[in-house]
């Protein structure tokens, strides 16, 4: 009896100590979302530019080149109805301008795909609506003037580092190979559109109004067969490879994408310290965009990224108070965003482990970075000194000669002119 009494103790002191312990620590703080970026490209346009031999030239689209269609405000209205539904809880159910920032390049395209996408992410609710037959409020964009732009437009210039390391890419054994095995085909193609000096660099322009116009049912002419459209396709991947990378990717990273990269991983330190607004920052932007971050990020996956296509970066705090990373890409509209990886790190990255593996790429002054090192400068005023000696010698040689032969001819000796006339 004594001894069932004693398991009896034992077992009142173990849930009095439970308790206890209940009552003292503090309850353990579920993880949970702080901070969203997007990067995402504008949705499906006209041609940026045509060739001289195209059929169809700029009258043939509504508003001109280069413009968002109607297919492209759908295509970013339906991403921001996708990105209501993955953020609900997150963001307000209706639009609060503190928790929402907008930055756009300065185009008529990517102005208008944000717009449309916020109609999509933030419908307005009834007390919102200034017109009871409109489902839409404005919701603002800020932008900056192109020539301004050091944080979108890509690539980044003027920078004559980065012209130094293109010009050293054309030098490469990728790239010549690439030009040697694609030479007759470019000169086909710049036959048949009538366009010169036709190279790897230049050619997307062909492809990239050929798929639109295919994209708008617009017949191609009988040379744009399946197989050259699917040539021109693998050539435009790989002036976007030539861009970012091929020869010395990251150097080139710090010049172009790593600005960008900065700035994002500035504003998801800053959002990790202190728990000011936005929840959401938004960059409405280009094909080029994307490639250039995501080569700094060494995640890219060889292809153009497709309209709307959306680059998302999520900040989470987790439960023993630490953040970290998540990355995902969505590029097709049918399919849930795809997790990216940063090299070296898990999916769920550690905050400071994404800061420590992208510190290669983050430049540290970027007008200081582009400019000639002083070696190279130098390298090139001796090459050049050396050029200019050489050319110099070779005059001085030359008249040398001349005033030799001059001397060496005989008294009395003298040219007969022809004396046939010429008609």
């Amino acid at each position: 009896m004594a001894g069932r009494q004693s398991v009896w103790s034992q077992a009142a002191l173990l849930q009095f100590l439970l308790g206890m312990c209940l009552t003292v620590m503090p309850p353990t703080q579920a993880r949970r979302l702080r901070f969203v970026t997007l990067l995402y490209r504008h949705g499906d346009r006209s041609p940026v530019k045509t060739y001289p031999k195209d059929p169809y030239q700029e009258e043939k689209w509504p508003q001109g080149f280069g413009q968002l269609t109607k297919e492209g405000m759908l295509q970013h209205w339906e991403l921001g109805q996708a990105l209501r539904q993955r953020y609900t809880g997150f963001l307000n159910t209706s639009y609060h301008r503190q928790e929402v920032y907008v930055r756009s390049t300065d185009f008529d395209r990517t102005l208008m795909s944000a717009e449309a996408n916020l109609a999509g992410l933030f419908p307005p609710s009834e007390v919102q609506r200034f017109n009871a037959n409109i489902s839409w409020q404005p919701i603002p964009v800020h932008t900056v003037p192109v020539t301004e732009d050091r944080l979108l437009k890509f690539p980044l210039g003027p920078c004559p580092r980065y012209e130094q390391l293109q010009n050293e890419t054309r030098q490469t054994p990728e790239y010549l190979n690439k030009s040697i095995q694609n030479a007759q085909f470019l000169d086909m193609v710049a036959n048949e559109t009538g366009l010169t000096n036709l190279t790897l660099e230049t050619i997307w322009n062909v492809y990239d109004t050929l798929f639109c116009e295919q994209t708008h049912g617009l017949l191609l002419p009988p040379w744009a067969s399946p197989q050259t459209v699917q040539h021109l396709s693998q050539l435009k991947d790989f002036s976007f490879l030539f861009l970012f990378g091929i020869h010395e990717q990251v150097q080139k990273a710090r010049l172009q994408g790593g600005v960008l990269l900065a700035q994002i991983l500035k504003n998801l330190t800053q959002m990790a310290t202190t728990s000011q607004f936005p929840k959401l920052l938004v960059y409405s932007a280009h094909d080029t965009t994307l490639v250039a971050l995501q080569m700094a990020l060494n995640v890219y996956n060889g292809k153009q990224a497709p309209y709307a296509s959306c680059h998302i970066f999520e900040l989470y705090q987790e439960d023993n108070g630490n953040f970290s990373v998540e990355m995902y890409f969505r590029n097709d509209s049918k399919k849930a965003p795809w997790p990216l990886t940063l090299p070296g790190c898990p999916h769920r990255c550690p905050l400071q482990d994404f800061l420590r593996l992208t510190e290669s790429v983050i430049p540290k002054d970027w007008q200081k970075e582009c400019q000639l090192t002083s070696d190279t400068a130098d390298t090139e005023v001796i090459v050049a000194l050396a050029v200019c000696g050489s050319i110099l010698f070779l005059l001085i040689v030359l008249l040398l000669t001349v005033l030799f032969r001059m001397q060496a001819q005989p008294p009395g000796y003298h040219h007969v002119a022809d004396r046939e006339d010429h008609a």
